[in-house]
């Protein structure tokens, strides 16, 4: 299945709609812009897998959620500056042959991510 992403908003109790997302490769401390989209209803990327194994490569990578965007639509008034805006997760894939999903579960004030199945 390759890569993919899902994210849950613990505030509200639900998939993050309409969060926006990117997706980009590392490399010595530079990165590359991949793609960009916005979650479905369902927190998911609307196109599905970011990657498929077909064309997932062993190596560095980095998704970046727009928190603040997503809180400042739901209309979750906060003081500024924020305590999160973007959140950046940095992973490495080993092995193209596996799937990872890297969710993300998030509120105004925590996340946390896991390599999920």
């Amino acid at each position: 299945m390759g890569l993919s992403t899902h994210v849950l908003d613990t505030m509200h109790g639900c998939p993050a709609a309409g969060m926006k997302v990117s997706l980009y490769t590392t490399q010595g401390g530079q990165a590359t812009l991949v793609k960009s989209f916005t979650l479905n209803q369902d927190g998911r990327n609307p196109d599905g897998p970011l990657y498929d194994n077909a064309s997932l490569k062993a190596g560095t990578y980095r998704l970046s959620f727009d928190v603040k965007g997503y809180f400042d639509a739901k209309g979750v008034a906060l003081p500024e500056p924020r305590f999160l805006d973007q959140v950046h997760l940095d992973f490495g894939l080993a092995h193209r042959d596996q799937h990872y999903h890297v969710p993300l579960l998030v509120s105004p004030w925590s996340y946390s991510t896991y390599r999920g199945s």
